[in-house]
C-alpha cells in the first residue's frame, strides 16, 4: 500500500512516498518537485560479512537519460559510467549519512538515487540527498536520522532556498547545506568573495529552511510501520584489551609525539608487530581487535593531548601553520607552473591556455553545454609512499578537483576580456594533509605565472576539529593523523577579501553555530597568512603570457559577412588556417577570435580576414586586377570576391575605343570608387585615379 506525505518547500510542492516502487528493496521512496522524480532505495545485508572492520557503505546515483527526454548520444546509446556531475551527487549524498549508522553496523549497505524525469528548475541532486535520508527512514536499517539538504543562494542580498536557474545567475553564494534538527552535518560550495559572516547566515538559513522536510520524513516513517532490525553492540574484550595497553601504551604515548609522518608511522608498525607477536598466540584469531585497541589508544591520546595542553602531533599549538615554500616558473614548456608545499604536503600545478578547440562539451539532462574552466587533480599512490592500481580518477580525486575549481573560478577575468580556455592540472606529490587546498594554492600561482588576469591571488586552508562533551579545540592546517582521528574536516578557501569556496564534513552528529564561526574566523586568519607566504615568491599575474601560449586576437566583422569569411564548404577559412597555421574560432555575433603563438602569422590572417570582408567606400583608391573585359568595360577586383565596373567612359582622360586597348585581364590598376548604388554594385574610376597614388 502506497503511503505519502506533501509539503510547500521553497514555494514549491514537494511529495515523497513509498509502497509502490522497489519493494523488496530494505527501504524505497519515490520523492518529486515540479516534473523532477527521483527514486531512492535503501538496502543492507542481513548479515555483515565475518572479519568485517569497517562499514561498507556505498551511493549510487544516476540520471537516466530519458529523463530529460534525450537518448544518449554515446556510440552504444545507452548510459556508461558516471558523468563528474553523477560521481560528484554520489558524495554529496554519502557524506552527509555516513556519520548517522552506529559504529557496530558494519553490514553491506547501498543507497541508489536514480533520476526518472528531470526539470530545469527543481535539482535531482537535492532531491536525491532528502531521498537517501527517507528510504532509510522507512527501512530496518538503523540510522540516526532524518537529515535533508538544501541549495542556498543569496540574490540582491537576499537569500533563496533551493533558486531557480535564473536565481542563480544573478547569486553571489552558491552552497548545499545537509543539516539534521539540531546542527549542521555538512557544506559544499562556492561564494563571490563573501565575508564569513555572511556565509554563516545561509548556512544556518539552509539548517532553518529544512526542518519542515524532516518532520515529513518522520511522518512517512510512522505510516510506513517498518520496525528496526535489532542489533547486538559487540562485546569488547576487556582482558585482551588491559594487556594490550600494559604492553603498547606507553609506547604509543611516546609516538603521538613524532613529528615526521613516515617515522611514527613506521614506529607505529612497529609497535603493532611488536604486540601481535606477543600476544597472538594465546588469543589466535584476535589479531583485528588488538589493531583495534591501538587505534582506540592512538585516539585517545592524540586528542587528549590538544584539548588539554593544546599541543598538536607535530609539536604545533591549535593556529600556527605548518612552514610554506614557493615556487614558480619550474617547468619550461608549461605556460605557468607552480610548487607549492605545506609541511609535508606538496602539489605541482601547471597552468596550460588554450581555445575554443579546447573547450569541454558537456551533454547533461537538460541541455549541451561548454565549459572554458577545468581544474583537474591527480593523487597518485607515491604521494603517501604506497601502491595500487589505477585505471581513471576516482571519487575522491574528482571531488578535490571541483573543490579547487570552484574555488578559482570565481577570481577569472571574464571570457570576453580574456577569451581562452584554461586548464589547471594539480599532481599531489607529498600527502600529508589538506591536499585540496594546496592545489588551490598552487593553481593561484600557477595562474597568476602564466599572465592570466585573476582578480586576486587565491588561498585554502583545512580546518579540524577535536570535541569530548564541552572540550572542543578549533585547530588549523591539520595533518592527515588529525583529520582521521578528528571530528571535522572543513576546508575554507577565498581570498584577502572573502570566501570563494568551502566544503566542511564531520564524523560527529553535527557543529553548532558557534563552533563554526570560531572555526570559519580562525580560517580567515590562516588564509591570510598563507596569502602572505604566497606573495613572497608572485604577488599578481605577470604582465606577459608565456611565449608558448597562443596569443588571441579579437576582431570584429558585421554578421552577414560570416559566410564570405567561411566561404562555401569551409573553403575561405580553410584557406586562412593553412595559410597561416592560426586557429580561428566564428560566433554568431560577428566577433572573430583569431588564436596564434606567431604574432606575423596572426596579422596576415587578420589581412586575409578584413579583404574578404572589406566594403567599398565612395571616393576611396584601390589597387584591383582585372578579372574580365567586356564591350562596355572593364570589371576590376577590388577585394577577394569584391569586383567593380570601370565603364569605358571612366578608363582614360581620352575617348578609348577599345578596353583592350587600355587594360588586360590580370592587370594591376588603381581605380577610385565614384558610386555604389542601390543594388550595391560598385562603380570604378581609372580616370579619376590617374597621377594618385595609394596612401600608406
Amino acid at each position: 500500500m502506497e503511503q505519502k506525505v506533501t509539503l510547500q518547500f521553497s514555494g514549491r510542492e514537494l511529495t515523497i512516498s513509498t509502497g509502490k516502487m522497489a519493494k523488496q528493496a530494505s527501504g524505497a521512496v519515490v520523492i518529486q518537485s515540479g516534473d523532477t522524480v527521483v527514486l531512492v532505495t535503501a538496502v543492507a545485508t542481513k548479515s555483515a560479512k565475518e572479519g568485517q572492520d569497517f562499514f561498507p557503505l556505498t551511493v549510487n546515483y544516476q540520471e537516466k537519460a530519458y529523463a530529460g527526454g534525450k537518448i544518449p548520444g554515446s556510440f552504444f546509446k545507452r548510459e556508461g559510467r558516471p558523468s563528474d556531475n553523477e560521481t560528484l551527487t554520489c558524495r554529496l549524498i554519502d557524506r552527509p549519512i555516513r556519520p548517522l549508522f552506529p559504529d557496530y553496523f558494519l553490514n553491506d549497505t547501498q543507497i541508489m538515487a536514480t533520476v526518472l524525469s528531470a526539470d530545469e528548475n527543481n535539482d535531482p541532486a537535492i532531491l536525491a540527498m532528502i531521498g537517501a535520508s527517507a528510504a532509510l527512514g522507512v527501512s530496518d536499517i538503523p540510522f540516526d536520522g532524518p537529515i535533508a539538504g538544501v541549495k542556498v543562494g543569496r540574490v540582491d542580498g537576499k537569500f533563496v532556498a533551493n533558486p531557480t536557474v535564473a536565481e542563480q545567475e544573478l547569486s553571489d553564494i552558491e552552497i548545499v547545506v545537509a543539516a539534521s534538527r539540531d546542527a549542521v552535518i555538512m557544506v559544499e560550495g562556492s561564494a563571490a568573495n563573501v565575508s564569513e559572516e555572511a556565509l554563516l547566515e545561509a548556512i544556518f538559513f539552509g539548517k532553518d529552511a529544512i526542518q519542515p522536510i524532516l518532520d515529513a520524513q518522520d511522518e512517512l516513517k510512522r505510516l510506513a510501520g517498518v520496525p528496526l532490525r535489532v542489533l547486538t553492540p559487540p562485546v569488547v574484550n576487556e582482558a585482551l584489551r588491559a594487556k594490550v595497553k600494559e604492553l603498547s601504551y606507553a609506547g604509543m604515548a611516546e609516538v603521538v609525539r613524532i613529528k615526521a609522518k613516515t617515522e611514527r608511522h613506521n614506529r607505529i608498525h612497529e609497535i603493532t608487530a611488536a604486540a601481535l607477536e606477543a600476544l597472538l598466540p594465546e588469543n589466535e584469531g584476535s589479531g583485528k581487535e588488538i589493531k583495534g585497541f591501538l587505534g582506540d589508544f592512538e585516539y585517545e591520546l592524540v586528542r587528549e593531548r590538544i584539548l588539554k595542553d593544546g599541543e598538536r602531533i607535530d609539536g604545533r599549538d591549535t593556529k600556527t601553520i605548518r612552514p610554506i615554500t614557493t615556487e614558480v616558473t619550474l617547468l619550461p614548456r608549461a605556460h605557468g607552473s607552480a610548487l607549492f608545499t605545506r609541511g609535508e604536503t606538496q602539489a605541482i600545478v601547471a597552468a596550460t591556455l588554450g581555445t575554443s578547440v579546447d573547450e569541454q562539451r558537456i551533454d547533461s539532462l537538460y541541455r549541451a553545454t561548454r565549459k572554458k574552466f577545468l581544474l583537474h587533480y591527480n593523487f597518485p599512490p607515491f604521494s603517501v609512499g604506497e601502491t595500487s592500481f589505477r585505471l581513471s580518477p576516482g571519487r575522491r580525486e574528482i571531488g578535490h578537483g571541483m573543490l579547487a575549481e570552484r574555488a578559482l573560478e570565481r577570481v577569472l577575468p571574464k571570457h570576453d576580456d580574456f577569451p581562452y580556455t584554461i586548464r589547471i592540472v594539480s599532481d599531489i606529490l607529498e600527502s600529508n594533509g589538506s591536499s585540496s587546498m594546496a592545489s588551490v594554492c598552487g593553481g593561484s600561482m600557477a595562474m597568476m605565472d602564466a599572465g592570466i588576469p585573476i582578480t586576486a591571488p587565491v588561498a585554502g586552508i583545512a580546518m579540524g576539529l577535536i570535541k569530548e562533551g564541552d572540550d572542543v579545540a578549533i585547530i588549523s592546517d591539520i595533518l592527515g593523523d588529525e583529520d582521521h582521528l578528528g571530528d571535522m574536516d572543513f576546508k575554507v578557501a577565498g581570498t584577502a577579501a572573502g570566501v570563494t569556496a568551502l566544503q566542511m564534513d564531520i564524523k560527529i552528529a553535527g557543529v553548532s553555530r558557534e563552533i563554526m564561526k570560531q572555526a570559519l574566523d580562525q580560517a580567515r586568519e590562516g588564509r591570510l597568512h598563507i596569502l602572505g607566504e604566497m606573495a613572497k615568491t608572485l604577488s599578481t599575474n605577470r604582465a606577459d603570457l608565456s611565449s608558448y601560449a597562443p596569443r588571441i586576437t579579437t576582431i570584429w566583422i558585421k554578421s552577414d559577412k560570416i559566410r564570405d569569411v567561411i566561404g562555401t564548404g569551409g573553403k575561405n577559412i580553410r584557406g586562412i588556417t593553412e595559410a597561416t597555421g592560426v586557429s580561428i574560432d566564428i560566433d554568431d555575433s560577428g566577433k572573430i577570435n583569431i588564436a596564434s603563438v606567431d604574432k606575423a602569422a596572426c596579422d596576415l590572417a587578420i589581412k586575409m580576414i578584413r579583404d574578404l570582408t572589406a566594403e567599398a567606400e565612395e571616393g576611396k583608391l584601390y589597387m584591383g586586377t582585372v578579372k574580365k573585359i567586356m564591350d562596355f568595360g572593364a570589371f576590376v577586383e577590388i577585394f577577394p570576391g569584391t569586383d567593380g565596373l570601370v565603364h569605358i567612359s571612366e578608363l582614360d582622360t581620352e575617348r578609348v575605343k577599345n578596353v583592350s586597348d587600355i587594360v588586360k585581364e590580370g592587370d594591376q590598376v588603381l581605380v577610385k570608387c565614384i558610386g555604389i548604388d542601390k543594388q550595391g554594385k560598385i562603380k570604378l574610376s581609372r580616370k579619376d585615379a590617374l597621377g594618385s597614388t595609394l596612401p600608406q
